[in-house]
């Protein structure tokens, strides 16, 4: 079961911080350590990335900021988390359901941050509680992209053009 442990933390996190899961993946990959080559991973897709992740934290604290139940933002968080699952499933695990380990998460973390915010970032210690959820998300980013088994992509071999 340890094997799809971080398929659900990259889905929690995706409930979190979508954008955050996204940088946690490119980073991953760039260290070799996602089921395929096909996230991106160079430097400028990290900068977008975290980048984007850095604005949907602070975008979260605004006002006008949807709730993330709404049935887009709640299918894009299960896609994510379906995708980041796949691509961190163990290699032994089966990336299927290492795919339904990050959808699973990103259900548990859509929900239980909803609940955690409260009402919103209006309400007593709501930007506290925002606050509190991007550390939250950020470290969790961090420890999956350390945690996440190397994954020993076999490379076509290289052939020069005729």
């Amino acid at each position: 079961m340890q094997d799809y442990g971080t398929s659900a933390g990259i889905g929690f996190l995706a409930g979190l911080r979508t954008m955050s899961a996204c940088a946690a993946l490119s980073w991953a990959a760039a260290d070799g350590r996602t089921r395929s080559a096909a996230i991106p991973a160079g430097p400028v897709a990290r900068t977008v990335a975290t980048t984007a992740a850095f604005a949907e934290m602070a975008g979260d604290k605004m006002p006008f900021a949807p709730d993330r139940r709404i049935p887009p933002s709640f299918a894009v968080r299960l896609a994510i988390g379906a995708v980041g699952g796949w691509m961190f499933a163990g290699r032994r695990a089966s990336p299927e359901a290492g795919a339904l380990a990050g959808v699973a998460g990103a259900v548990a973390g859509t929900l239980l941050g909803r609940a955690a915010r409260g009402p919103g970032t209006g309400a007593p210690f709501g930007l506290a509680r925002g606050l509190a959820e991007d550390l939250m998300a950020a470290g969790l980013a961090a420890a999956l992209v350390a945690s996440a088994e190397r994954q020993d992509r076999v490379r076509p071999p290289y052939r020069r053009p005729i």
